[in-house]
């Protein structure tokens, strides 16, 4: 035991468990341990605002495989991070939310800046803990930082202001490592008789493959069995793209070829994912997820396994493990997959080629609206055909973070990855301003690699003020935004279901190029697809210097297909004085 003040033993909790970054925004509530940050190795990035800093502790830990550290002033500096941390909690990111809080003295009186903070995170983290008094400041700090990688995702670490205060006799305890097993052995051998069995196995790798690290046993179990491989919905880099058994992501504006084949499956092994329902919807009007196909799900959370879809086993496991145990159990074993191995390869091939052909001729949307709209405009971009061009002069070793809306969505058909922990988004949550403040942190855990936002002009509006922490924090990225004046998705809606009447989704926006330039950022206007590889080039060169570049891209109005038609049905009016908004 040493003595030492709880601010120390905050401090050197915080050390000891690795942290060497934490985003926030300053305040008083805890400055006493903000003033030893620096001696304890630490860097405070100020961030412009707290969700954005939540957002760059998320992509932080995503690039890392470490906790991601965000921190703010009690109340409205806390109540900003929800946003953020519920982004986190369906990514399953160990981020921890510092929540200073009002002093233990005063709590209840409607003091200045007071709320309860408890409460407000309580569904969207993995563990909440209190401080109850200075004495217990290094046990519960500790506790919330092994509980959110335990758990994966976010742990909240709250502490009354007054707590900082005092003088302790503490043992700092260092990080505690959870080694998590393959799963149970009579799942496992079950799972091993049934791919044996299968003629037409596919492998849906999820994002427990790049938790885990699990890529290269994925690809050995794929290659085992000849087995066409699809990412799980946002988890493009969960398998390499290079890889010939490689055949693209499901869900939303995801990849035909990756669909069609998953369609023939007789066996399904989901390894390391939820199968999520917005992962698996029907897409380019084909509802594609096999109907009789046995399903193997590997999940670390029990509580996943046969949530969404039914289920033939299920193993509570590891993803790195589990598919280890598997291929040393299908070792010598006969399989009958491989009668037809050469069959199932040309037809991966056969969609992948029509995939890849089809998208180089998808030069304009289908529906009648957006050839009006292109027609319009015909000196702007076509979307898809500028995301091609992005995805052709993407760096090799890039990082990559989404935000939501319709021209981002439409980029998961063209985002490929032969990396782990290179593709970042805001996942089933789906909150616009997440791209920007994500790549900022997953450029500040690796600051040699490439990272690049796709941004819409809706979304740029929420998230571009953290220009000035990139600028005053020496932090060079790259963001894309898709300007065409309008909130994209949600304009989608109204053209399917409200006969293209227009309501709060067009914008009139600046030059988004001039405002990076007057904030202290390089800024590009794009308006021809011919410059849109130069100018990607540039802007991540840029970042060798240390420069952050904002890609400016003017689009044409084109949309395409919304998030989900099921969730929606036509207007109907019964009131006479509604009569006139129903489409016929």
């Amino acid at each position: 035991m040493t003595r030492m003040t709880s601010s120390e033993a905050f401090v050197e909790t915080l050390a000891a468990q690795g942290v060497t970054d934490i985003f926030g925004i300053v305040g008083s509530a805890y400055m006493d341990a903000l003033d030893i940050f620096p001696a304890a190795g630490i860097r405070f990035i100020p961030t412009v605002h707290e969700q954005g800093a939540a957002h760059m502790a998320d992509g932080y830990s995503r690039v890392s495989g470490r906790h991601g550290v965000c921190i703010g002033q009690n109340g409205p500096g806390i109540t900003n991070f929800v946003t953020a941390i519920a982004a986190a909690y369906w990514a399953h990111t160990p981020v921890v939310a510092i929540t200073p809080e009002t002093g233990s003295q005063t709590m209840g009186l409607g003091g200045f800046q007071e709320t309860e903070q408890l409460p407000i995170f309580s569904k969207i983290t993995k563990y909440q803990g209190h401080v109850t008094s200075p004495g217990r400041m290094a046990e519960i700090t500790g506790r919330c930082f092994d509980m959110a990688m335990a758990e994966r995702g976010p742990a909240q670490l709250n502490i009354p202001r007054d707590h900082f205060y005092g003088e302790v006799d503490v043992d700092i305890a260092g990080p505690r490592s959870v080694e998590r097993g393959a799963g149970g052995e009579s799942n496992l051998n079950e799972a091993a008789s049934i791919l044996a069995e299968a003629k037409f196995p596919v492998i849906v790798s999820g994002g427990g493959v790049v938790f885990s690290g699990a890529v290269e046993e994925c690809i050995a179990l794929a290659e085992h069995l000849n087995a066409p491989v699809v990412n799980s919905y946002l988890h493009n880099d969960s398998f390499p793209a290079e890889h010939p058994l490689w055949c693209g992501s499901l869900g939303y504006q995801g990849s035909k070829a990756g669909m069609k084949l998953i369609a023939q499956a007789d066996v399904v092994l989901a390894l390391g994912t939820r199968l999520g329902p917005f992962g698996t919807l029907p897409q380019y009007e084909m509802d594609y997820w096999p109907k009789d196909a046995k399903i193997i799900q590997v999940d670390t959370d029990h509580r996943m396994l046969g949530l969404v879809k039914k289920i033939g086993v299920g193993i509570c496991g590891d993803a790195k493990a589990a598919a280890t145990s598997l291929l040393d159990r299908l070792q010598n074993r006969e399989m009958a997959c491989r009668a037809n191995a050469s069959s199932r390869l040309d037809e991966i091939k056969t969609q992948k080629s029509a995939w890849e052909a089809e998208l180089d001729g998808w030069s304009q949307e289908k529906d009648d609206w957006s050839q009006e709209v292109s027609a319009e405009d015909p000196d702007l971009m076509h979307p898809r055909q500028m995301l091609r061009e992005l995805e052709k002069a993407l760096p090799a070793n890039a990082m990559v973070s989404t935000d939501i809306g319709n021209i981002c969505s439409v980029s998961n058909s063209y985002l490929r990855f032969n990396k782990p922990n290179s593709f970042f988004a805001a996942m089933s949550f789906g909150n616009c301003g997440y791209a920007f403040p994500t790549i900022i942190g997953a450029k500040v855990a690796a600051p040699d690699r490439p990272a690049v936002a796709y941004v819409g002009d809706g979304a740029w509006g929420m998230s571009f003020g953290e220009i000035l922490t990139c600028v005053r924090e020496d932090i060079p990225v790259t963001a894309v935004v898709f300007h065409n004046k309008q909130w994209g998705a949600e304009k989608k809606n109204q053209v399917d279901f409200y006969d293209t009447r227009f309501l709060g989704v067009n914008l009139k926006n600046p030059s988004f190029a001039e405002i990076a330039r007057s904030m202290g950022a390089e800024g590009v206007t794009v308006n021809h697809l011919g410059d849109v590889g130069e100018a990607l080039d540039k802007a991540c060169d840029a970042q060798k210097r240390g420069k952050t570049t904002i890609i400016e891209v003017m689009c044409n109005r084109e949309l395409g297909d919304p998030f989900r038609r099921d969730a929606l049905s036509k207007p109907i009016r019964l009131l006479e004085k509604y009569k006139d908004y129903v489409t016929p």
